[in-house]
């Protein structure tokens, strides 16, 4: 029987064993990792060595120590080092894929609680490799380009004391621009750590990280695979009393925090300041322009003419009637405007102003409206007279609104204004009230939550920045500010011309066709006592034409009496 199958269990053993040899030579052995790779040594004792963050090979334990893992592309070691005066030594390494960057913004400032943040600082910043580093306000820049690069720095206000204890607190990783694949960070101090917390993710999470133990030699080590752009590692570790120096700094989120000059709230005081700055140069020019027309010397102004057959006749500057002149002046439609503008009609015969008795007068209509009124005049004579015959003054019901539509459409037609001056005062005036309430409200709401009140405050200053403008710029043209300067002559031509300078047989009208302007711009009283040397015969009428009264040589007082109680009418006549 051993004879019959010795043979072929010999050749099946003999197959199976160099079967088993061929597999075991044809099975890859373990790469080893090239000389030019770094090495990552665990500390044997709680002390910071460059050899803790350098990468390396995974490979068998050594006695007393943890196996170490290697620095791939995308990934971060980082080691923490608490000093005895409460300074916190950090190194970070980071490998950067080729042709790649990474970069982290790390927060400086961190919410403590509703009413406090957290500060830290940032000092002796050291590079190794590519990297740049930079702080800029409440962040501690990081750049990095591709490789491995190293940077070292130390933290201050990391240490508080908290109920008989000491906690230290840092963000060992956060604000990075991407993905981070693998972390890998180490804590020593110099004594054991009561507790730790290591919290991963979002800002406010509390979702733990991966890994955070302490080894055999006292050195608590953090583990966390992929972190996302953004999220942060938070270590917050516990120690004895008394264990170092505490320097925790927290800043009050109170008012005087809340205005204080951030980036954003710098942006935005610089933009108002850019803001006011050009509109108070417009503003300054064009009430420049205004101020040159006024300030300039006036030369003579034409005002009387003489016609045919040598008749001399008054003629106003630009064909302006006297409503118009007042509303180019002090830009608004006012009772004088109107009332200068009802003489305007008597002494052009489309109305009669008759005298009753002292203070009594009527008015009575001439002549019907043609074309020879414009708009707003027609709009005076039909609010005087409506579809009556004559209208006591007593009686007179104006609709001062209806009124100054018309006269601010006038002037804007004329092209004395670009738009009605009361309008774009009034609107830009609201807009600049409501602006600043706007910002007074922001102001109240950042102090108490997100800060940078100060961006409030710029509205409000802002805001009544332009209401003030509002009322202070001029809305005439280039050619409503030379029509001012005209009226200055005006002005001086009332002021100056005699009676007697007037031919006799002209004197009547003259100085008739003048008084609404002398009205207007507040003559009247001297331009008035200059009827009293009038002829009353002398173009064949006795008085005035315009003005029926029974008693000729008291009419500069009765007119005088009728102006006030005109004025008073109009007041009072409705609501502007």
């Amino acid at each position: 029987m051993l004879a019959k199958w010795g043979i072929p269990v010999a050749a099946l053993v003999a197959m199976t064993v160099l079967t088993g040899l061929g597999e075991a030579a044809a099975q890859p052995s373990d790469p080893k990792p090239p000389s030019t790779m770094p090495s990552l040594k665990p500390p044997g004792r709680p002390s910071l060595d460059p050899s803790m963050i350098n990468p390396t090979r995974t490979g068998a334990p050594k006695p007393g120590g943890t196996i170490p893992r290697p620095l791939l592309p995308g990934s971060i070691n980082v080691a923490l080092k608490l000093e005895r005066d409460g300074s916190l030594s950090v190194t970070e390494q980071v490998f950067v894929q080729a042709r790649k960057s990474m970069a982290r913004r790390a927060p400086l400032r961190i919410k403590a609680g509703d009413d406090q943040d957290r500060v830290f600082a940032v000092r002796d910043v050291r590079v190794q490799g590519k990297a740049t580093t930079e702080v800029t306000g409440d962040r501690f820049v990081m750049s990095f380009g591709e490789g491995a690069s190293t940077v070292r720095y130390t933290v201050d206000g990391a240490v508080t004391d908290v109920g008989g204890h000491q906690e230290v607190r840092w963000q060992v990783a956060s604000g990075w621009d991407t993905r981070v694949r693998l972390v890998h960070a180490s804590f020593i101090a110099p004594d054991q750590p009561e507790s730790v917390v290591c919290l991963a993710g979002e800002l406010g999470s509390d979702s733990p990280c991966r890994s955070a133990l302490t080894d055999s030699t006292q050195v608590l080590r953090v583990v966390q695979e992929s972190l996302p752009a953004g999220q942060r590692i938070d270590l917050t570790v516990r120690l004895p009393a008394g264990t170092v120096g505490a320097n925790a700094r927290f800043d009050d989120i109170g008012t005087a925090n809340a205005f204080a000059i951030t980036g954003a709230s710098g942006i935005g005081l610089g933009a108002l300041v850019l803001l006011l700055a050009g509109g108070f140069v417009l503003l300054w020019l064009a009430r420049g322009r205004d101020a040159r027309a006024l300030a300039a010397d006036v030369g003579p102004v034409e005002l009387l003419m003489t016609g045919d057959g040598g008749r001399v006749a008054f003629a106003s500057p630009d064909g302006v009637l006297p409503g118009q002149v007042g509303t180019v002046v002090d830009e608004r439609v006012d009772v004088a405007d109107v009332t200068a503008t009802v003489v305007d009609l008597a002494v052009r015969n489309y109305v009669l102003i008759r005298e009753l008795g002292p203070n009594n007068w009527v008015l009575v209509r001439r002549n019907p409206p043609d074309g020879a009124l414009t708009d707003y005049e027609r709009t005076v004579y039909h609010q005087l007279l409506g579809e009556a015959a004559e209208v006591p003054l007593s009686e007179v019901r104006v609709d001062m609104g209806a009124v100054r539509e018309s006269m601010y459409s006038d002037v804007v037609t004329r092209e004395w204004f670009v738009r009605r001056p009361d309008h774009d005062r009034s609107l830009w005036s609201i807009v600049g009230v409501l602006l600043a309430l706007l910002g007074a409200a922001a102001t109240v709401v950042l102090a108490l939550t997100v800060g940078h009140a100060l961006l409030g405050l710029a509205l409000v200053v802002g805001g009544l920045g332009l209401a003030l403008g509002a009322r202070m710029m001029p809305a005439r043209t280039r050619r409503g500010s030379v029509l001012v300067q005209q009226v200055r002559g005006l002005l001086g031509y009332l002021r100056t011309t005699e009676a007697g300078s007037i031919p006799p047989p002209d004197r009547e009208m003259v100085l008739s066709r003048s008084l609404p302007y002398a009205v207007v711009l507040g003559e009247a009283d001297g331009w008035v006592r200059r009827f009293a040397e009038l002829d009353a015969s002398a173009d064949g009428t006795s008085g005035p034409y315009w003005y029926d009264t029974g008693s000729p040589a008291e009419f500069p007082a009765r007119f005088a009496s009728f102006l006030v109680a005109l004025d008073r009418a109009l007041g009072g006549a409705s609501p502007s």
